[in-house]
């Protein structure tokens, strides 16, 4: 099964390069990108998890809405996108559950950041997908972390998908990987594995070449805006040609239990 998700969240990532941003432009960024990626997912007919920040879905109700009517998954993203406390992960799933109606059964961590195995239980939550289990020198280390899926006390640890070769294939990956050597990439995976876990953001969908504004450099901007549409409105044609099934990850989820 393909199990694409969509990290929504107020885009601070600007502040990470000493570049300002106002919180009403990084909820209308985000927001924008949000709609493109429902669009998308609506005309190719595949299902999507959505992690969302508290704070983004308090200012972003229609998106909320739209991801509950048109039956995609709501996650959890912790409450606020650059702080964290124990706490957050229990008040931001009951919130995001009163926000939406929905249940909220899944957690990611901001920037796969390490988050305790055991509050993530504490707080009830199904699944945890908040490691990246690769080496990225200056950030992640999880060469020795299971590739794949695998149980740790009451919840399902789904780590993002690497090749076989541990070549990961997140956001960044999908930006400046060809994209004809990204869906070899996915099919070598799928084909290890069964399933693919692979998460982007709405921010993405933006054009983020304005170094002035944003301080990116040009390994997170390069095939941003228009170019990750086209790109993304491709790869998802691809999925529905190569025929794999897609879903939400809690659907994935329960079938393993």
């Amino acid at each position: 099964m393909i199990l694409l998700s969509f990290d929504i969240e107020e885009f601070d990532m600007p502040f990470e390069y000493q570049k300002e941003i106002s919180f009403d432009e990084q909820i209308s960024i985000s927001t924008k990108g949000s709609i493109i990626i429902l669009d998308l997912l609506a005309k190719h007919n595949i299902k999507a998890t959505f992690f969302s920040t508290v704070v983004f879905a308090l200012n972003a109700p229609e998106i909320i809405q739209r991801i509950k009517n048109e039956g995609h998954e709501l996650a959890s993203h912790t409450y606020y996108h650059s702080k964290f406390e124990n706490k957050d992960l229990l008040e931001s799933k009951l919130k995001l559950q009163e926000l939406s109606g929905l249940p909220i059964h899944g957690f990611r961590m901001p920037r796969m950041m390490p988050v305790s195995d055991l509050e993530i239980e504490k707080a009830g939550y199904t699944y945890n997908s908040s490691i990246n289990p690769t080496l990225l020198p200056g950030r992640y280390n999880n060469l020795h972390i299971s590739r794949t899926h695998y149980n740790l006390g009451n919840v399902c640890q789904l780590p993002a998908s690497v090749s076989p070769l541990r070549i990961p294939l997140f956001w960044l990956s999908f930006h400046n990987f060809p994209l004809a050597y990204y869906k070899y990439l996915v099919k070598r995976t799928y084909q290890k594995d069964g399933y693919l876990n692979v998460y982007f953001h709405p921010w993405e969908f933006i054009d983020l070449t304005d170094k002035k504004k944003f301080g990116f450099p040009a390994y997170v901007s390069k095939n941003s805006g228009q170019k990750m549409m086209i790109r993304m409105d491709n790869f998802m044609q691809w999925i529905n040609e190569q025929n794999y099934p897609n879903g939400t990850i809690y659907s994935f989820v329960k079938k393993l239990t």
